[in-house]
């Protein structure tokens, strides 16, 4: 079909009532009748119903007495709410900040069993880490069922470098093939060093002997976090975030005892408090487990021990398009993954034990380590560059501690479910692909221990997710002839809301353009739009870091576009909230921090905002280097200056090195590089600020450096 034939269709069915054809309403409620299953609590009715507001929400939570309150927004709570309602009990849920908006949302998008895991079985001969592995891979092929537009097969390529490793890994990943059985996604298999190098162009050649490619499951972390709990409520849970709970609530049961029996309240957004009752309190806040628990208690030994991980993103031309990249043993032992994901490459993780903080940052030296890592398995001639991160975010991963274990020092590796004196059913532990398996679980226990009385047993092996019950792999075809929408618009929009995408496209706006009739984007390199800002606010969306975050993830994919689109997310969440230009103006400043602190930014501009602190000798130094660099006097550093200091060294760079190595520290941008520009990078790499420079580097200056790891990238982004 012609775009000027899509554009007179748009106009005959008209913007308010455009989108689904009949054709598409039959296939979307024929699919929709075998969810049900027969089973009235999961009704195909129930699973489509519009979403109440929020603030029909809240009152409910203020006014209904409930069966079970959750408190936890993130994959577990959300998973243990769907539990719950689908079971036929009175569910609340709320968090204090968004959906998805910890641990949930800062993953590194895998939905896999645990090759590591796996190993560990074997050669230790453990059953626990066994049975682990096999729950994983039976939930992993269970959440791409029930998640098709949020989730789908990565393959994950092992490249070898010695003979002796290949029968190893071959075995290992051979075995991880047998114990997903029938759930396997695709066979695993072995290439060639050619072969290897056709699929990932970029891989290191030198001593490459052949490579493994095994595959797991990718998702969309956050989206697919939010499409839980909406699918919650729409059957029937009264759902809530930014609603903080202050204090549990206790009752004596008809046996005197001393229960729990809900929670005061504070919503976040209004300040007014509350309070929700409920014959069952469920804890499911991950980091977060130790402080809730000491509202029940505040004796009781803490059971988390929380572990950062850093993630760093990476251009898209880093990594191929549909293969991933695994190192099973970096410098320091730790896992590296590098992998594609929503047309960027991540890279990650770290692991070390922090503090629980609501405001979680990288450091320099934790992405100066990943850069290193992943630069051992690439060419000499890709340069893995400190300016080529777009974002960086540290997530905090909640390990625990089992309480009923003799040696309460030996870290879980799966996930407990405790039990209080006074009823508070916590979870805690385990990780993103067993979370429905973990939810059930903890609905059993709450069950038995509560002595709550569901309608049915758990339904929600199988049970399809929000936009999962009328998608298909053409969905987009019919949003681009309908909408007039362009195909990578129409394909995201698809695989992010499924078939809740049409509603998303009636709210577009024309564009004015003959082609795309509709759809104007936030940023034009992203394929969000201006109307998924307004659709996310219906979605409970609140502040603009939960649009940039977790409605869409451009804070995640690239935090300076992030940055440029902000104003205009603000204005149009104005338009829809109400708000007034000092809540406008607030909200900037909030999401500004956010974006500095917790997606990278600030390490970007660092370097900028360091001030100069060097002693008289080390200023009288740097600038006799600085003068001989400006040999023509002209108070400035050019590419030209730097070319003839390299061509006295006997060094020859290219051209785009060169303007490389100048833009390191060239902070106006204008091709100069001033005195105080000078000083400040000596000042900033002298005391670790950047982890290193290439002008410095160039200049034989980052000798100056402390013990700071060395890294070929610049001090950049």
């Amino acid at each position: 079909m012609s775009r000027w034939n899509s554009a007179k269709r748009l106009v005959l069915y008209g913007l308010a009532a455009g989108g689904v054809g009949t054709a598409s309403v039959y296939m979307i409620s024929n699919r929709r009748k075998h969810i049900a299953q027969d089973n009235p609590n999961v009704s195909a009715e129930r699973l489509n119903q519009p979403l109440p507001t929020r603030e029909e929400q809240l009152a409910s939570l203020e006014n209904d007495q409930f069966d079970v309150l959750v408190i936890g927004g993130g994959a577990t709570g959300a998973g243990v709410a769907l539990d719950t309602t689908s079971r036929g009990l009175k569910t609340a849920l709320v968090e204090k900040f968004d959906f998805s908006s910890g641990t949930s949302s800062r993953s590194t998008k895998l939905i896999h069993g645990g090759v590591r895991y796996l190993q560990k079985a074997v050669f230790n001969l453990d059953l626990e880490q066994y049975r682990m592995v096999k729950e994983a891979l039976a939930e992993r092929a269970n959440l791409l069922k029930i998640a098709p537009h949020l989730s789908y097969p990565l393959p994950i390529m092992l490249p070898i470098y010695k003979w002796w490793l290949v029968p190893y890994y071959w075995a290992g990943i051979k075995c991880y093939d047998l114990v997903a059985g029938k759930q396997t996604l695709k066979s695993s298999y072995l290439l060639s060093k050619s072969q290897a190098l056709e699929l990932f162009p970029m891989l290191k050649k030198d001593q490459l002997v052949n490579a493994l490619v095994y595959y797991d499951g990718q998702h969309n972390d956050a989206r697919m976090n939010i499409a839980i709990a909406l699918t919650a409520a729409r059957l029937g849970a009264s759902i809530a975030n930014h609603v903080e709970v202050t204090e549990i609530l206790k009752s004596e049961d008809e046996n005197g005892k001393l229960v729990c029996s809900g929670a005061k309240m504070k919503d976040r957004i209004t300040g007014k408090e509350f309070e929700v009752k409920a014959k069952c309190v469920i804890n499911a806040t991950g980091p977060y487990t130790d402080l809730i628990r000491t509202k029940d208690d505040k004796t009781i030994p803490k059971i988390c021990q929380p572990s950062s991980g850093v993630h760093v993103v990476l251009p898209d031309y880093y990594s191929p398009e549909r293969m991933g990249l695994l190192d099973p043993s970096t410098s320091d032992g730790r896992v590296i993954f590098f992998l594609p994901w929503q047309k960027a490459t991540l890279a990650g993780t770290t692991d070390r034990k922090c503090e629980v903080t609501d405001n979680p940052s990288p450091s320099e030296e934790e992405i100066a380590f990943i850069l290193r890592e992943i630069q051992k398995y690439l060419g000499p001639d890709v340069e893995v560059r400190r300016g080529d991160v777009l974002s960086a975010w540290s997530g905090i991963r909640p390990l625990v501690l089992d309480p009923n274990a003799k040696d309460t020092q030996s870290i879980a590796r799966n996930h407990i479910i405790e039990v209080s004196g006074t009823n508070l059913i916590t979870i805690a532990g385990g990780k993103w692909t067993t979370y429905r398996s973990m939810a059930e679980e903890t609905v059993d226990k709450a069950i038995a221990v509560c002595n709550l009385k569901p309608k049915n047993g758990c339904v929600t092996k199988g049970l399809l997710l929000d936009g999962a019950a009328g998608w298909t792999p053409t969905m987009f075809i019919k949003l681009v002839q309908d909408f007039g929408l362009e195909n990578e618009v129409a394909q995201h929009l698809a695989d992010t809301y499924g078939d809740k995408a049409f509603k998303v496209a009636k709210m577009c706006s024309l564009t004015g353009k003959r082609w795309p009739v509709v759809g104007k984007r936030l940023h034009e390199e992203f394929p969000y739009l201006e109307a998924e800002v307004r659709y996310a606010c219906r979605e409970y969306a609140r502040t603009a870091v939960d649009v940039i975050a977790r409605r869409t993830r451009l804070s995640f994919l690239n935090v300076h576009a992030c940055e440029e689109s902000l104003p205009r997310i603000v204005e149009i969440m104005g338009e829809e909230l109400g708000w007034n230009a000092a809540k406008k103006k607030e909200e900037i400043e909030h999401a500004t921090v956010f974006l500095r602190k917790e997606m990278g930014l600030q390490l970007g501009k660092g370097l900028r905002d360091i001030p100069v602190n060097l002693s008289k000798g080390d200023i009288d130094k740097y600038m006799k280097k600085f003068r001989e660099l400006d040999g023509d006097n002209k108070g400035y550093i050019t590419v030209n200056d730097i070319r003839k200091h390299l061509k006295k060294s006997g060094e020859r760079v290219t051209g785009e090195q060169l303007h490389d190595i100048l833009n390191d520290v060239d902070l106006a941008k204008n091709g100069q590089v001033s005195t105080g520009e000078f000083l400040q990078l000596m000042h900033a790499i002298q005391t670790g600020a950047v982890a290193h420079s290439r002008l410095a580097t160039a200049t034989g200056l980052d000798k100056e450096r402390k013990a700071i790891p060395v890294n070929r990238s610049g001090g950049g982004v």
